[in-house]
């Protein structure tokens, strides 16, 4: 492989390497900063819920000790009380101690103190508890008492604003009723301070000392405390933060941060008591999410560096497979290479004998055209020449024809055009244009079907016409003389489903055959065997590639065996498409037929064919047992209704047993020849022996039918040989497009004969004046060229078919070397009404006008 692609290849391998590391990198760092600021997210989350929990229980805790002295007051009435006397004081007592205080106690508006239960209590902020007493407020504050200790103290105003409060024993009125807790309630009832929990709370005052402390702190001082934990964690920015928290506090708002608890980050968040001066503080010590961060932050950067390991692996793993394909890739670019190469000497090797093929056809054209010229006063020697120059001539076009289609096939532009067809028709078209090379080589062919199920089917009638008679070509030009050569033709379901019918051609010969190493390149372009046995044997070596390509253009398969010196076998399977319509039932009267042939698969083939049909049949397979057959029921006066005698059998053939025949049961019984070969070279003689007619093999149903049908009751014959052969086209009249002199003369010239009558237009734009010129009627069809200047024949076409006439439907007919299925559906969809190619094939020519135009008195319509 090329060191720069290589190279290339390693470099951006590392590239990918480094650019796959980086974004992992880079991922896994915005990933621990979004995990790190949605754990602050949560946490604050999570100490707002705790603290607005913690608050609205301290704030519920506080309501009901309130409720509680507003009971005290409902049960003993300021207006009910005159004097404290110690009735009045033990009531006081009770009600204090059922409600579990241990403190009560009444206050002047100057703050005096009448305690009426429990010790003395010296309270908390006096100025800021009275100012909020006299204003009617309720407050909870703080209060010592003498020995030390701190008492928690509920106060609700009892004068405020009537003026009527519970006498005094100097003579005053209270402004407060006061009531006590021990301090320690505070953390049972909302239990804080619990040893196993993460979360701490304490209660501060406005200035940062500890009203409740939950925690063993080393300071009195919440401020001093956190400032403390900060300075040591290394917080630049911890006075100023310890500034904004000061500042919530003093305001009442809530605050939250991260500082240094304990050596580790900590949680902190502040928030306002109710019905206090307090503020609330919680804090979460966050070691434990944070090494749960930590681990998840390692996790996730082994998991990226594991996923980036495996991805790299796998990316190795493919640029390994990559490298070794490229590897093979350039190993096949040069095997390619090679095969190129090779295809081009094939091809040179190719043109080299298509030279000298070519080269053959031209020399006898151009040689038989100067012998005619000197013997023109020699018509016997002058029509032996022209003979020789027609067979020349088709053997060159077939030449031609298989570059055409060969190029068509390499450039990927040979299309099939998918029409109904008849299998009889095809099979007998194959027949008869084999027949004169079969008869000239004396070779032995015939046709067996089996098991036809569907006659008429969709196909390339002109592709499957193709590859059956290169086929064949290949069997008659492999095939020496006296050789044999077979076609059978069967049916079954297809695998495609019931739309569809699986037929199957087999073509068999008993020629030179070919040797294993052909067998395996015999499909290939340009290729023909390098033997001395094929040297003298003409061909372009195309036809087999042709073959294969239209039969995979088809969806089929073709198969190839094959022995030296013992012949070949060319087995081609299509699925055809059905032709939905049904035929008209064909049967006949329940008739004897004896069928007679030396091969016992036609027999039987034809003998089922028959049994469709509605006739009986007996056959045998030489013409001594069918005389004995046809004596023994003579004798017995049940005579064979018919007998159908094959041509060529060893011993006796046809003729022979049909004369021996009349001599034994009389001119009564039909005897019919079957053959595949042509009925005129023997027509008198088998006359003559007493056969009543012929049957063209292969022997299909409908063959056999309609063959037969002749013999009901009040039946005509009809003979499609004499009909063709009493056509008259006397008085037709044909407008013929050609802008090349010399076509046009062979047009006229071989159209003449049949009694047309022919106009000559040089170009499209001319044709359609003369078109227009003439009588509505005047011509019968036109013969269009395709490639012609000044107007074309597609756009010649189009504008007769625009003329404003009654008969601008008049056929017209493409007569053009443009001669593949693309052009013959061009010329359909213009509006023309058939295609004929040239060279022109008379009969097919014939048959089209026929077909085409429209009965007159002196025509054959």
């Amino acid at each position: 492989m090329n060191k720069k692609i290589i190279r290339f290849l390693w470099v951006s391998f590392i590239g990918l390497l480094a650019l796959c590391i980086g974004v992992f990198s880079a991922i896994t760092s915005f990933m621990v900063r979004q995990n790190n600021a949605a754990l602050n997210r949560v946490v604050d989350t999570y100490m707002e819920g705790m603290s607005t929990q913690i608050q609205r229980h301290f704030e519920t805790m506080v309501d009901m000790r309130l409720i509680q002295v507003g009971g005290i007051v409902q049960a003993i009435p300021p207006e009910s009380v005159t004097t404290l006397d110690q009735t009045t004081r033990e009531r006081f007592e009770r009600a204090a101690a059922y409600r579990g205080f241990i403190h009560l106690a009444l206050y002047s508006i100057e703050g005096e103190a009448e305690v009426l239960y429990g010790e003395d209590v010296t309270v908390e902020d006096k100025e800021i508890f009275l100012a909020d007493m006299n204003n009617g407020d309720k407050l909870v504050t703080l209060g010592t008492t003498a020995g030390g200790e701190t008492m928690l103290l509920y106060g609700i105003s009892v004068g405020y604003p009537n003026d009527v409060g519970y006498p005094m024993s100097g003579g005053q009125r209270c402004t407060a009723l006061v009531v006590g807790l021990p301090i320690d309630q505070i953390n049972n009832a909302l239990s804080l301070g619990v040893d196993s929990t993460l979360i701490f709370t304490h209660i501060i005052r406005a200035d940062g000392t500890f009203v409740v402390e939950n925690a063993d702190i080393a300071s009195d001082n919440c401020y001093d405390w956190i400032r403390e934990n900060g300075r040591n964690y290394g917080l630049e920015d911890i006075d100023d933060t310890m500034a904004e928290l000061r500042q919530a506090v003093e305001a009442r708002t809530e605050f939250s941060m991260v500082v240094s608890i304990g050596g580790e980050a900590g949680h902190v968040y502040c928030v306002p008591l109710p019905n206090t001066e307090w503020t609330m503080v919680t804090v979460m010590p966050r070691g434990v999410l944070d090494e749960a961060l930590a681990t998840l932050g390692n996790q996730r950067v082994w998991t990226a560096l594991a996923g980036c390991s495996i991805i790299m692996l796998a990316m190795l793993a493919i640029f390994l497979v990559y490298f070794r394909f490229s590897r093979q890739q350039m190993a096949e670019l040069d095997k390619t290479k090679q095969k190129a190469e090779h295809a081009n000497r094939a091809k040179s090797e190719f043109l080299s004998n298509m030279s000298h093929d070519i080269r053959t056809p031209m020399n006898a054209i151009v040689g038989m055209t100067a012998i005619a010229t000197k013997n023109i006063d020699k018509p016997d020697q002058v029509k032996d020449c022209l003979r020789k120059i027609t067979l020349s001539s088709r053997h060159l076009l077939g030449l031609i024809n298989d570059v055409l289609d060969m190029s068509k096939i390499e450039s990927g532009k040979l299309t099939l055009d998918m029409e109904l067809i008849s299998l009889r028709e095809v099979m007998d078209g194959i027949v008869s244009i084999v027949q004169p090379q079969i008869s000239a080589k004396k070779q032995v062919f015939d046709i067996f079907i089996q098991d036809i199920r569907e006659e008429r089917v969709y196909c390339d009638g002109v592709r499957l016409n193709q590859v059956l008679i290169n086929l064949l070509s290949n069997a008659l030009k492999f095939t020496p003389a006296g050789g044999q050569i077979h076609v059978t033709l069967s049916q079954e379901p297809s695998p495609k489903g019931e739309g569809y019918i699986r037929t199957h051609f087999l073509v068999e010969d008993t020629g030179i055959g070919m040797s294993p190493e052909f067998q395996s390149r015999i499909f290939e372009s340009f290729v023909r065997e390098d033997n001395k046995r094929v040297h003298k044997i003409e061909g372009s070596g195309l036809g087999m590639a042709i073959t294969k390509y239209i039969v995979d253009a088809m969806d089929g398969t073709i198969e190839v065996q094959s022995e030296l010196n013992k012949g070949s076998q060319f087995h081609v399977t299509l699925d055809l498409e059905r032709f939905e319509e049904r035929e008209e039932e064909m049967l006949l009267p329940a008739w004897d037929i004896l069928v007679v042939d030396d091969d016992e698969r036609l027999c039987i083939s034809a003998a089922d064919a028959l049994q469709e049909i509605g006739l009986r049949a007996d056959w045998t397979l030489d013409g001594s047992s069918a005389i004995e057959m046809a004596e023994r029921r003579h004798a017995e006066a049940r005579d064979y209704h018919i007998v159908l005698l094959d041509w060529q059998m060893p011993g006796m053939d046809g003729i022979e047993t049909a004369r021996r025949m009349r001599e034994k049961i009389g001119e009564d019984v039909p005897i019919l020849i079957i053959s595949a070969y042509d009925w005129g070279s023997i027509e008198a003689e088998a006359r003559a022996a007493g056969v009543s007619g012929f049957l063209s093999k292969p022997l299909f149903k409908s063959t056999l039918y309609y063959g037969l049908s002749r013999f009901k009751e009040g039946a005509e014959a009809k003979n499609e040989a004499d009909q063709e052969a009493g056509a008259d086209y006397t008085g037709r009249r044909l407008l013929v497009a050609e802008d090349n002199e010399l076509n046009w003369e062979i047009a006229r010239e071989l159209l003449a004969p049949y009694g047309f009558e022919l106009t000559w237009a040089e170009n499209g734009r001319i044709c359609l004046e003369k078109f227009q010129a003439s009588e509505p009627g005047w011509y019968d069809a036109v013969l269009m060229d395709l490639r012609m200047p000044m107007m074309d024949g597609y756009e010649a076409t189009r504008a007769i078919r625009a003329c404003d006439r009654p008969d601008a439907d008049i056929p017209i007919i493409a007569m053009t070397a443009d001669a593949f299925s693309e052009d013959i559906q061009r010329c359909i969809q213009c509006g023309m009404n058939a295609h004929a190619a040239k060279p022109l094939d008379m009969r097919e020519l014939l048959r089209t006008l026929q077909g085409l135009m429209s009965p007159t008195a002196n025509g054959p319509g």
